[in-house]
Formats: C-alpha cells, structure tokens, sequence
C-alpha cells in the first residue's frame, strides 16, 4: 500500500511539475532580462489602446498586436498607457494580456490618465496584472502614483547589468492649480535619481545607458519640433502638463537616460534629440480611439555596452522612419555620398593652428590675413590668442573615424566660424554675432578625415565649441583621441 502511494505521489508531483513548466517562473520569464548574444535587446512599445470589451473594433486592435509580435519578436513589451478605458476593466485586461501570453512575450506597464476611469483603482489594476502569466511590471515603492520601477538588463554573459528601463508613472490629472494633466512628482524624480545613482556606483561611477517610459509628454517635447535632428509625424499639439515637473533636467543631471519614449497624443508619432536626449511618441495602437495615423508600435533596439539605439515604427504596412540615436538621423539612409577616408600615415595626437590679427566681418576674410604665429595643441581653443577681441584661427587636424555613417556637427561660437571636412563645408556658423549654435551632417568611411576650422573673434564674448555625435557617439565636443597630426 504504502509504495502505492509512493507511485501516486510521484506521478502527482510530474504532473504539477508539467503543468508549471507550460507558465514561465516568475524570476526567470518575467523578471530577468539579458542582451542576446548578438548584443542586442529590442523593445515594442504599444501605447494608446483604449480597450472596450463591447467594441466590435477589439479583434483589428488585437490583429495590430500579434503582427508586431510576430514581425519584430521584440524582447519586451512595454505598453504606455491608456490601455484599458472601458469597463468591465478587468475582462479588458486579461483581453489584453493574451497575445503576450500566447506568444510568450513578457511585457511591462505604465498607466495612463484615463486608465483609472473604468473602476479599478491604479493599485489594483498592478495588483491584477501582477497575477498575470509574463507580466514584468510592478507597483513599485510607495510613491506618488503607482507602477514606478525599473527593469535593468543584463549583459549577454550574464555578468552585469548593461541597461536600466525606467517605468514611471505620469498620473492622470490634478487639480491643484486648474482642471489639468498631473505631472511626475518630486518623490518620484528622487526615487529616479536614487536608482539612477546605485547603478552608476555599481557600473564603476559610470551612468548605463537607459531609457524612460511614461504616458503623458512633457513640455521638452516642443523642442525639438522642425529641428534638424527630428524625424516622424506630429499632427497635433503636445499635450504635456502645464507644470514642468523638472524630470528632464534630472535625466541630464544623472546622465543615463538616451531616449524617453510616451504616448497620449495620437496623432504624433516623431522622435528628436533636446540637449542629448531622444524625445519619442509611440505609433497609437488601439483603433477605439481618435487619430489618422496607421496603427502599430514603435519597436527600439539598444545595443550592448553602447550609448546607442535603433528605432523604428511598425505597422501592417512594414516599416517606417528607422532611426538612430545618438546620430539623430535615419541610420540606413541609401541616399548619402559618404566621404572616402584619406590615406595617412605617421600620425600623432593633436591640432595645428595658425593665428591671426584684425579687424574681420567674415571667417573668409582669414584667407587674405597675416598669419601672426602657429603652433599645436592636444584639441581646438583660442586659448593662444594674444588679445581680447578682432582675432582669427585657423585650425587643421584629420579626424579619426572609427565607424562608417552619418555624423552631426554642431559650432557654437561667438563670433563666426566655418568647419570644412574633407574640403567640404559641413558648419557654417559665420559673420559677428553673439553666441549661438550651428549644427551641419556629412557621411563618413572609416579612417581618417581632414578637419578645417576656420574662427574670427569680432568684439566682445569669445566663444568656440566644436561637437559631434553619430551612429556610436552621444553628442560631446570633438576628444582629444579622436584628432591627429602629420608628424
């Protein structure tokens, strides 16, 4: 009898053993995430879904879903808010939640500002997804709202976290000053700054390179509307809170974040870059809501131990406005003549300047000028300038590119100045001005390129900064190690 129940027990113990092993455990599927080993991690971000269980448009919404699952085989999922914004809201949920579970896609939430209308309150709407099979959001510490987490990466070898996701949580609306939308509180910037601050300790007191999700845009996003950097659609105003909550300034603080990616306004969909920092609107997802863009998600791919990212929107219609940051530009643009590299050799870190002296309107008018002195120097500076005002310099280098792409130049000076790479004038930035920034672009090979700065100072304010960024290069003013020199 007794091995009997032995037999029984064991044959018990299989099946709950078997019928476990068809859910993901909850640390392993749910909770821990790594680069692939082809160093890459890739993210779908749905947003705007604007679920209602009695529509007969939830079978199209749930299509959009299971296309981009199935053409991106994205890594995670993260849905930005207004999910679920009709009752029954838990029935609309689970609704939700199938195509990640059938396709065994774990995914993560931050709510929105209508989801708390259809009943459940933003603490049990967590608690209900929390029971749901490859969820990989959390309610997060005792803050200002619910759902504030972050979701680090870890490296292809499983040694080190390589990426942080922050999931932050923008509220819905407030009514502390006037009927408006609520911003990111100050306990929860401080838990962002806190966390921020023990990875970058772990990682040798350097920032990982890290991306925030939330639902509502902040007033940053009317930056970079019509620059140069800014790719997509915006159809629509941003419909951010009226209180800048200083969120953004965080972020530049604590120098992780490249990207912020959000919904709510469905009828934008572009990405730029504002003071380094990509600003991003997902594709809207659900067809239960307004706007004339083609539903789908934008899909973002970082790359391991890079400050770096691809993004893309995907629809059913393909692919669409591919991206890069840092470059700030399409990243398989076809159309570009790239500048072959030159052919040196012999050569050793530094600048060559020649110096001059006068009264100039125009950096042109240096090609005429009296040369004064020359000389070498680790980087581009007026430092060796012998007066205050009516100077010029200029400087010649060969630039060291390490990757073959599109890289953006920015000259900020005071007065005029004009970079030439490879003969070509890539900045323009001239006549007597006060300060202000100039940014250019030109395809490069790898090697090494020749740099001309030409520089004049007028009267008044001396100022020059030369920076670049591209397809591996967060935006930084032109290193040390990246300019060189004949011996």
């Amino acid at each position: 009898m007794r091995s009997k129940q032995i037999i029984q027990r064991a044959i018990l113990m299989g099946c709950v053993l078997l019928l476990l092993s068809a859910f993901p455990s909850k640390v392993q599927a749910q909770k821990h995430f790594q680069f692939k080993s082809d160093k890459t991690f890739r993210i779908a971000q749905f947003s705007d879904i604007h679920w209602d269980n009695n529509s007969e448009n939830c079978p199209r919404t749930i299509a959009v879903i299971k296309n981009v699952l199935k053409t991106e085989r994205p890594d995670l999922a993260v849905l930005t808010g207004d999910i679920v914004t009709a009752s029954p809201a838990e029935a609309g949920w689970k609704a939700i939640a199938q195509p990640f579970i059938d396709s065994k896609t774990p995914w993560a939430v931050v709510l929105g500002n209508h989801d708390g209308e259809p009943g459940p309150s933003r603490d049990e709407i967590f608690e209900l997804l929390t029971t749901l099979p490859y969820f990989a959001g959390e309610k997060g510490p005792e803050l200002y709202g619910c759902g504030n987490y972050d979701i680090p990466v870890w490296s292809s070898d499983n040694k080190r976290v390589e990426s942080v996701l922050y999931c932050i949580d923008s509220n819905d609306n407030t009514t502390i000053i006037h009927k408006d939308y609520d911003w990111i509180h100050f306990d929860q910037i401080n838990w962002y700054r806190e966390t921020s601050k023990k990875y970058t300790l772990q990682n040798n007191n350097r920032p990982l390179p890290s991306l925030a999700f939330f639902h509502i845009p902040i007033p940053e996003y009317k930056e970079v509307v019509g620059q140069p950097s800014t790719v997509g659609i915006k159809n629509e105003g941003v419909a951010s809170s009226h209180i800048n909550s200083g969120i953004f300034a965080s972020f530049l603080d604590m120098k992780d974040v490249m990207g912020v990616f959000v919904g709510h306004d469905h009828d934008n969909n572009y990405i730029g870059i504002h003071d380094n920092i990509a600003l991003a609107f997902s594709e809207v997802t659900g067809y239960d809501t307004y706007g004339d863009l083609d539903r789908g998600a934008r899909i973002i791919e970082l790359k391991e131990g890079e400050y770096s990212f691809d993004t893309w929107i995907r629809t059913d219609k393909g692919i669409s406005f591919k991206y890069n940051y840092p470059a700030g530009l399409k990243y398989d643009d076809k159309d570009t003549d790239y500048s072959p590299a030159a052919e040196v050799n012999g050569l050793t870190q530094g600048v060559r300047y020649n110096y001059y002296e006068g009264n100039y309107s125009s950096a042109k008018d240096l090609e005429s000028a009296k040369e004064i002195k020359s000389g070498t120097l680790e980087n581009i500076s007026i430092a060796p300038a012998d007066q205050k005002d009516h100077f010029g310099f200029e400087f010649d280098s060969y630039l060291k590119i390490d990757k073959k792409g599109v890289y953006l130049f920015y000259l900020y000076s005071d007065d005029g100045a004009i970079l030439y790479i490879d003969g070509k004038p890539v900045v323009g930035n001239d006549g007597s001005h006060s300060a202000r920034r100039s940014d250019g672009r030109i395809g490069l090979e790898k090697g090494y390129h020749e740099l001309k700065l030409v520089y004049f100072e007028d009267y008044e304010g001396q100022q020059l900064e030369v920076g670049i960024s591209g397809l591996t290069i967060r935006e930084t003013t032109i290193p040390n190690d990246m300019l060189f020199i004949k011996n």
